[in-house]
């Protein structure tokens, strides 16, 4: 158990730091999108153009890369939607069986599916380097190529919260999982 743990930490560890280097995102994202809606509006007075569609494509593209870099963040931090009166009402075992069982029967597999049935697009998307088909669009390949790590960061983290919470299961750990950070969806 020892040794999934030190494996769930360095799991955890690197969904933690790419967690913190997306968040950064946002701010470019948000500059990017104010930059549009002023342009729009000035587009009318001003009688040039100062709003492109190459950045609205860029402003969906990092929305794009945020939220799939940080599904397993999120996962780590017990952010997730849940919209349970069951599991609420539960006690800490119970919800760790529910997370443990959640974790490996369902999200784990998913994912899984998921990068399974992306793999050939990808590869096809990278291949004929896919380019948006709007005018002045973007590249989208390397988009694409972004949710195969992203389904993996995942993939890992869902594993380590199997890990964590059948940890807490036989004692290992002494509060469960996100709880003991006070991180209670």
């Amino acid at each position: 158990m020892k040794a999934l743990l030190a494996v769930s930490r360095v799991i955890d560890a690197l969904n933690e730091w790419v967690g913190r280097v997306v968040l950064w995102l946002v701010v470019p994202m948000v500059a990017i999108g104010a930059y549009n809606a002023i342009g729009r509006t000035l587009d009318k007075y001003a009688g040039t153009r100062l709003s492109y569609s190459t950045y609205f494509e860029l402003q969906w593209y990092i929305f794009s890369l945020i939220f799939l870099f940080m599904a397993g963040y999120v996962l780590k931090h017990n952010g997730h939607i849940r919209v349970d009166a069951i599991y609420a009402h539960l006690g800490a075992r119970g919800r760790a069986w529910v997370n443990l069982l959640g974790s490996i029967l369902f999200l784990v597999p998913s994912v899984l599916i998921l990068f399974y049935v992306t793999l050939p697009l990808v590869a096809f998307s990278v291949q004929v380097r896919e380019m948006s088909p709007d005018a002045g669009g973007l590249p989208r390949w390397p988009l694409k190529l972004a949710m195969l790590p992203a389904f993996v960061l995942l993939a890992l983290q869902g594993f380590s919260e199997f890990v964590k919470n059948l940890a807490y299961l036989r004692g290992h750990l002494p509060a469960l999982p996100g709880e003991a950070e006070g991180e209670v969806a």
